[in-house]
């Protein structure tokens, strides 16, 4: 298949959802015509990544969260897709019809209709005010812990997973994906290239990005695709390096910069069923018996006794 990842530069505080609507809008325009069937956009992709601001709970609803889905100013996205006969992956803020908030994402088949959607599992950073800090990172004072799960879905004969940014660094997101035989896993991403909790060097945030999507594709012979929003929103960096990457753990195709990009490739599904036939063959070689502790612990433990050896 012909797949897109979309990687969004910055969008700044003033920034109308109409505007960055155009800008996708055009990014979709450009992957069609680079024969892609299915285009990748970024996290939370209408607006500027607003859990860096403090700001009460009914500020950023009214400001950032999409009550519906699609709504009239991202309306003309799915108008183009069904123009052109491409699916995507949308990440934004959901307010549900009861009143809960979400960081969430929808897939949406060739035809415009919304055949998915994902609520992020993995929130990272804090809930508390940390005024000392550069910049916060609410994700848990804004969303709630997503509640539908890894799903997998399957569209235009693709199995395809999704997740949101932080839940790639997690080796089960991918291996609960790639147990429903999973082909093809998409995320959107927004990553600070600063880290407010300790001194880490810049470059090892996008070093660690590269390294969990790399062995995360080739433990689990899947394709990965993700896109990143980056660049200086408001003089707020974020890393870009959105990429593609085969189950063969190599990098096919990556951004070039920290601006609007489209990169394609073609992916070759078959490469991954070689990989689960005759490297990761999950039925001829797991031993789920001997996985228990990765469900029945959440923190770090005291090692488990050991049987004695015969």
């Amino acid at each position: 298949m012909g797949l897109a990842v979309a990687q969004m530069g910055a969008v700044n505080l003033a920034d109308s959802r109409a505007a960055v609507v155009r800008r996708l809008v055009e990014m979709m325009r450009e992957a069609a015509a680079r024969q892609a069937e299915f285009v990748v956009f970024p996290e939370l992709a209408l607006t500027t990544f607003f859990p860096r601001y403090w700001m009460d709970d009914a500020e950023a609803v009214e400001r950032y969260f999409e009550k519906s889905m699609p709504n009239a100013d991202v309306q003309p996205l799915f108008d183009t897709a069904r123009e052109l006969g491409i699916g995507f992956y949308l990440g934004y803020a959901e307010l549900t019809p009861q009143g809960r908030q979400f960081n969430t994402a929808i897939l949406v088949d060739r035809s415009a209709k919304i055949i998915g959607k994902y609520r992020k599992i993995h929130l990272p950073g804090h809930s508390d005010h940390k005024p000392d800090a550069p910049f916060q990172h609410l994700e848990k004072k804004f969303f709630e812990v997503g509640d539908l799960g890894f799903g997998v879905w399957e569209t235009n004969d693709v199995k395809i997973g999704m997740c949101l940014c932080n839940d790639r660094r997690w080796p089960e997101t991918y291996r609960v994906m790639s147990l429903q035989s999973a082909e093809l896993i998409v995320l959107g991403y927004n990553t600070p290239s600063l880290n407010i909790h300790w001194n880490e060097p810049a470059h090892l945030r996008t070093t660690t990005h590269e390294i969990v999507l790399q062995a995360s594709a080739y433990q689990n012979a899947v394709w990965i695709g993700a896109a990143a929003k980056c660049g200086f929103e408001d003089g707020h960096h974020m890393i870009g390096s959105s990429m593609i990457v085969a189950p063969s753990g190599e990098i096919v195709a990556r951004a070039s910069g920290e601006e609007d990009e489209v990169i394609t490739a073609r992916i070759d599904l078959a490469l991954g069923q070689t990989f689960r036939d005759h490297v990761f063959n999950f039925a001829k070689h797991r031993s789920p018996h001997h996985y228990k502790l990765i469900v029945e612990r959440t923190g770090a433990g005291d090692p488990l006794p050991r049987p004695d050896a015969d």
